[in-house]
């Protein structure tokens, strides 16, 4: 109590000097007893609220919040600008993450502290950008793009407040937004949104427009060939080497976009809509493993276009000089199916190639095309180019797609241990060492995988033309990889906490994740190996809303419905 008189003190002082300012002069004295009365209210209740109040079951914000100080003063030696304080919209927003990993600890925190740079209100609520925000943007949306939209979106579900999430997502399917301006799976990532938060009213008020842009890119499918052409940089990928044509990652999302609405409207009761978004889902799955599928590199790989393909008239179109025939190149591009559960068991040969050297192996991340290829790395002035530098863009795609296979499918080639070292890579990827040797967090553009060299920033600074463009760049997942995957919150429709980490045993000695939001409730996920460090008990517990609902000895699967819920 008497701790709680001090707090009351504090802020009937603070509500003081606030009307103690010259236009409030005359309310003073009138306010007084009427502040008094309401914080001696709130005086009596402040004990229940103490106990009530908070997210968290297991850690304590302010253990976390030296964090903040560090990216502050990291972010000032670099950039020499004085950021703002992001540590109370992280306090009051993000769930709270501890490992016995410090790396990993450190760079969930700067993750979060550069994405909230992005995080801007606008006249249709929040918005998350790409580059830091633009206000000198004239239609009021700071800049934002659609290509890193699934990203921020995947982000965004984890935050507590939800508003967020959904104001982005609602903008991106408005008459403001434009998601076709990159090939993007805007009705499969509004999807995810409500398998997290697990309110269905989102995607059902979304149905529509999601329906509506799916059509929309009718002017991309080649009917005779069944498939959807795209020019590489819109997909957001220049200058790579399997170039314009039948490309994976937008006949995957195409793919991904019918699966969602298929599941849309069946819960929304919508059959007729439901039969007709899973029959394309199909079709264009089985175009998908029969013409991108090269047998012979037992890869997914682009295919040049028809000799009447709409992508021909394209004024930025570069031609392969091939008509239907697949690169012969493996690039990264070629997992982005299994984001999206769509190959065969038997296509998981492919991941073979993810740690082999002269495929994609690389210190700092795996490269965008296979290190083999004659064209590996060929000479561009473009800073952003896709024919082998590491992108984070890219390890995201990687670990979501490795998580779902690893989450249906026991492989001999690879497996959990492969998982954490390609995320290890990825943590390891995120610095930038100063002038002076000082090496700080970081993220940006694209990066050399063999030196962690910033490709575009160094580019860029030479010609001297947009330096600093890159700064903290939005174009990448950090958190959501990591609770759906080394964690291993899968989420899903029903009331059932699924947990499968991919974290190996004895790879870490302990992790916590408090504070996190699903289905209308408050998780903790907490793995002690010993049970000595949280005194919570020995291996992996789930906790909803403080209360212990499931445990096992060992790091492992667990499912559990959610309390209160048949």
């Amino acid at each position: 109590m008497a701790k709680a008189t001090f707090i009351m003190d504090g802020l009937f002082s603070i509500l003081l000097r606030a009307v103690d300012q010259d236009r409030y002069t005359s309310l003073r004295q009138p306010m007084k007893p009427l502040l008094k009365l309401a914080l001696t209210s709130l005086l009596l209740v402040a004990p229940a609220m103490a106990q009530t109040s908070s997210p968290f079951s297991m850690l304590h914000p302010e253990d976390y919040h030296h964090y903040v100080a560090l990216f502050k003063a990291q972010e000032v030696e670099a950039t020499k600008v004085q950021p703002m304080d992001e540590w109370p919209w992280m306090a009051a927003n993000i769930p709270l993450f501890d490992a016995s990993d410090k790396s990993f600890e450190e760079m969930y925190y700067f993750r979060w502290y550069a994405f909230q740079k992005h995080v801007v209100e606008t006249k249709r609520g929040f918005v998350i950008t790409e580059w830091l925000p633009k206000p000198e943007v004239a239609d009021g949306f700071f800049g934002a793009l659609p290509d890193a939209a699934p990203f921020h979106l995947g982000e965004a579900r984890w935050l507590r407040n939800p508003k967020i999430a959904s104001d982005y997502a609602r903008y991106w399917l408005s008459p403001d937004g434009d998601p076709r301006k990159y090939s993007t799976p805007i009705s499969d990532s509004v999807h995810k949104v409500a398998l997290a938060s697990g309110d269905m009213t989102l995607e059902n008020d979304l149905l529509p427009a999601m329906i509506a842009n799916y059509k929309a890119w009718d002017d991309h499918l080649d009917p005779a060939v069944g498939m959807y052409w795209q020019i590489d940089t819109r997909d957001a990928m220049e200058k790579s080497i399997g170039g314009d044509g039948y490309r994976t990652p937008l006949n995957s999302y195409q793919y991904a976009d019918a699966m969602a609405i298929a599941a849309i409207a069946a819960q929304d009761g919508k059959a007729d809509v439901a039969a007709e978004y899973s029959a394309k889902a199909a079709a264009l799955r089985s175009l998908i493993d029969a013409k991108l599928w090269n047998p012979k590199d037992q890869f997914y790989e682009d295919l040049s276009p028809a000799a009447d393909s709409g992508i021909r008239k394209q004024k930025k179109f570069i031609d392969p000089g091939t008509q239907l025939k697949l690169s012969g190149t493996r690039e990264l591009i070629g997992y982005i199916p299994w984001e999206f559960y769509l190959p065969a068991t038997d296509r998981a040969i492919a991941w073979k190639q993810l740690l082999d050297p002269q495929g994609f192996a690389g210190k700092y991340g795996p490269t965008t095309a296979e290190r083999r290829s004659p064209r590996f790395r060929f000479a561009s002035d473009d800073q952003c180019t896709w024919n082998g530098p590491a992108w984070p863009y890219a390890d995201t795609q990687t670990l979501l797609a490795l998580a779902n296979l690893l989450n249906r499918s026991a492989l001999p080639y690879i497996g959990n241990k492969d998982y954490l070292q390609l995320f290890d890579n990825y943590v390891l990827s995120q610095h930038l060492t100063l002038a002076n040797g000082k090496v700080i967090d970081w993220i940006d553009e694209d990066l050399d995988a063999d030196t962690d060299q910033w490709i575009a920033k160094t580019m860029l600074a030479a010609k001297n033309k947009q330096v600093g463009r890159g700064n903290y760049y939005n174009h990448s997942g950090f958190a959501d990889p990591l609770i759906t995957g080394l964690i291993g919150l899968r989420p899903r429709a029903d009331a059932v906490v699924e947990l499968h980490p991919l974290l190996p045993a004895r790879a870490w000695s302990y992790f916590a994740l408090d504070g996190l939001p699903y289905h209308g409730h408050l998780l903790a996920i907490v793995y002690d190996a010993t049970g000595e460090h949280y005194h919570r008990g020995k291996g992996l517990t789930l906790f909803v809303d403080g209360a212990k609902v499931a445990s096992r000895g060992t790091l492992g699967s667990i499912e559990v419905k959610l309390p209160g819920t048949n």
